[in-house]
């Protein structure tokens, strides 16, 4: 049986593959089509839909996961599908590169990453899928295609974000930056005055995002600056004390305690948003993005106009007090830059993404449909990793490149060969193979 990270989604797949080459893939897929079955990929598992499940064939990229080249005059790399982003960090250092943006986990496979559109923050930064120059792909009758702007440019802007719907993604080429220094600051703030001078936030740094408890006025604000100094590693025991001691078991048991006592979390938050004070580290760029998160809970985030930014928040909150929902995880708000891809959440606006989370066993859905219900009145898109309860026909009209990417995926993939219960259910129907 296979589980996603959260444990809020298994299948048992009637055959699990392991492929080590681009050959093996393409086998994979002809044995599937001759048995009449579909097949889907799992990369870390870090999605909280059921983009995964499958009773057919389920692929694992897991030694498929290599820097296979470094063109560093370009700054482009090649990496096979299946390497993770924290891999992938470390590899680019010793090539003196690094990713332009990271989110703040970087467990997430490659290419699971840049199909549903993950992202990090920054107001000139777009998402993790648009640093890929050329993506690799099986498609259902078992052909290899090198997908870029210049070969085939609708299918490229399709495939780059499609939840595996396009085919078995195996290698992509990435578009890298020299690797930098971030100084990251945290520190508290007033949840009003950043609201009331949010563009001057979002605008006079490089990265900005902010967290804020349900039931407490204070934001915990995050900037992370590029600066021309080196680096300055914390200590082993300095790193396990702040990532682990702190922010996730102590959070860990705030949690637990907020579960079983759900009375007391508008005081426990309060208490959490009390105790963080400000901290500053200098750092490796994907050191200060990404942090270990161990807490496990499970996750639906919206991409909304930025101009919507404290109006949607400030209606979430309303919502929480007025409904009287326990909520004893923050509300994550990240900016970015708008994009090319066909079905980016980020798609040709600039974008502020609001995310919403609730601790593994409190009851989420209410909470969670009453969220998104407040982001279709404020035109928002789900991001595709993450839970949410839209299907094909209420999507459909918040992607103006809709009807493209469904041609796309009908060429690549007329059978249904990559569909499952959640791709039929976001993107419609296709035929059973």
């Amino acid at each position: 049986m296979w589980s996603n990270w959260a444990g809020n989604q298994q299948c048992t797949p009637s055959v699990v593959e392991h492929p080590a080459r681009i050959e093996d893939v393409v086998a994979a897929v002809h044995r599937a089509k001759e048995a009449g079955r579909r097949v889907r990929v799992a990369g870390a598992g870090h999605s909280f839909t059921g983009a995964v499940l499958t009773d057919g064939v389920l692929l694992s990229l897991d030694h498929m996961a290599g820097l296979l080249g470094v063109d560093s005059a370009t700054g482009q790399v090649r990496v096979q599908a299946g390497m993770t982003l924290h891999a992938l960090s470390g590899a680019l250092s010793h090539h003196g590169l690094a990713l332009e943006n990271l989110g703040d986990i970087d467990v997430q496979s490659v290419a699971g990453a840049i199909s549903t559109g993950t992202h990090g923050t920054g107001a000139t930064l777009r998402n993790l899928s648009a640093a890929v120059e050329a993506v690799q792909v099986v498609v259902a009758d078992g052909t290899v295609l090198e997908l870029d702007a210049q070969t085939d440019p609708e299918a490229w802007r399709a495939a780059r974000v499609a939840i595996g719907a396009c085919g078995v993604i195996t290698e992509l080429t990435l578009r890298c930056v020299p690797a930098f220094t971030l100084r990251g600051v945290d520190a508290p703030m007033p949840l009003d005055d950043v609201l009331d001078a949010i563009d001057e936030h979002v605008d006079g740094h490089q990265h900005f995002e902010f967290f804020v408890f349900p039931h407490a006025d204070m934001a915990l604000t995050r900037t992370n600056e590029p600066v021309d100094e080196p680096a300055r590693p914390r200590s082993s025991a300095h790193a396990w004390a702040q990532d682990m001691l702190l922010t996730n078991h102590a959070f860990h048991a705030m949690s637990a305690l907020g579960r079983a006592v759900p009375s007391a979390i508008p005081s426990l938050n309060r208490l959490a948003t009390r105790s963080a004070g400000t901290s500053v580290r200098v750092d490796r760029s994907d050191r200060i993005f990404a942090t270990p998160r161990t807490v496990p809970f499970v996750e639906m985030e919206y991409a909304i106009p930025r101009a919507a930014c404290a109006s949607f928040l400030r209606a979430i909150r309303a919502e929480i007090d007025h409904r009287g929902f326990a909520v004893n995880f923050p509300i994550e708000v990240r900016f970015v830059a708008p994009d090319d891809a066909f079905l980016s959440p980020a798609g040709g606006r600039a974008t502020c993404y609001v995310a919403v989370h609730m601790y593994r066993g409190m009851e989420h859905e209410p909470y969670f449909r009453a969220v998104e219900a407040l982001a279709d009145g404020h035109d928002g898109r789900p991001h595709w990793g993450k839970l949410h309860f839209q299907d094909a026909t209420t999507l459909a009209p918040r992607y103006p490149d809709w009807e493209r990417f469904q041609t796309v995926r009908a060429r690549l993939d007329p059978e249904g060969r990559f569909a499952n219960e959640y791709t039929d259910r976001v993107f419609g129907a296709t035929p059973q193979p």
